[in-house]
């Protein structure tokens, strides 16, 4: 598992989190269902039909996923910039990502197995963690760029890095052990590490170890995979952190997680 690049994407997508802000309708610690917001939808209306009123509504209903998805994610320039709607239609002309978007909206043309895992999931991340809110979370398309992006309160999922591991295109510029990953199983455990990792990164990053910092992954996937219910992290480092839970079963998993001596967790 591609524990690393989990940790340094996330590194990056928190440049963004001071912008993406609770949306009204989520609740502040409260373990009701998540919902994923089709922003998805109004995207890919736009960019392949030019529907000027997808546009208005992505701008007026969605001005901070939408400036994060043209400024961050896809770096095509300001929102202020007065071409930066042609910039972006333009952008996804190219036959490889018109196709990737008809793919990736019949693909995902239903979330409710995700809704429900995810809710799944957080209630008990949130009984481990109480003061951990609950996110909004929205479904986008990007252009193979980042797969998760995390917010103070928010996750955005990009459809189509979950394409499955067989994709063809995926094929051409991903190695086998990265499609590993880009499977729909593996958006709400994806998902539900990043925003974990947000609210609870490891202190004084750049003076860590590489180990210390891997073992602090270790820590957040062993989590993860406890609040899914299924073994989707298969690390060294998760195995060294389910060991050590083995030895301290009274250890509470919130105090694992912030526990800093991270010398205890070698064999």
């Amino acid at each position: 598992m591609k524990h690393f690049s989990l940790l340094l994407l996330l590194m990056n997508l928190l440049l963004v989190s001071c912008e993406l802000k609770l949306k009204p309708t989520a609740t502040d610690g409260q373990t009701s269902d998540i919902k994923i917001e089709r922003y998805d939808r109004l995207q890919s209306r736009y960019l392949t039909t030019g529907d000027f009123s997808a546009l208005q509504e992505m701008n007026t209903e969605y001005p901070i996923e939408t400036r994060t998805l043209i400024e961050k994610v896809l770096n095509l320039g300001s929102v202020e910039d007065y071409e930066i709607n042609s910039k972006f239609l333009k952008f996804f002309q190219d036959s490889t990502l018109q196709l990737l978007i008809a793919e990736a909206e019949a693909e995902y043309m239903r979330m409710d197995d995700l809704e429900e895992e995810m809710t799944h999931a957080f209630k008990h991340l949130n009984k481990w963690f109480p003061d951990l809110k609950l996110p909004y979370v929205y479904a986008q398309i990007g252009a193979l760029d980042q797969s998760i992006i995390v917010g103070e309160n928010s996750i955005g999922i990009s459809l189509d890095k979950y394409m499955g591991t067989d994709y063809p295109l995926y094929k051409k510029y991903y190695s086998e052990e990265q499609r590993e990953s880009m499977t729909r199983r593996h958006i709400v455990p994806e998902a539900m590490s990043f925003y974990l990792l947000s609210h609870y990164p490891l202190s004084d990053y750049d003076f860590r170890s590489q180990n210390e910092r891997d073992l602090h992954m270790g820590k957040i996937m062993w989590i993860v995979n406890k609040a899914v219910g299924r073994n989707v992290f298969n690390t060294k480092f998760v195995t060294l952190v389910e060991k050590y839970m083995k030895r301290n079963p009274r250890m509470e998993i919130s105090q694992m997680l912030l526990e800093d001596n991270y010398s205890a967790l070698q064999p």
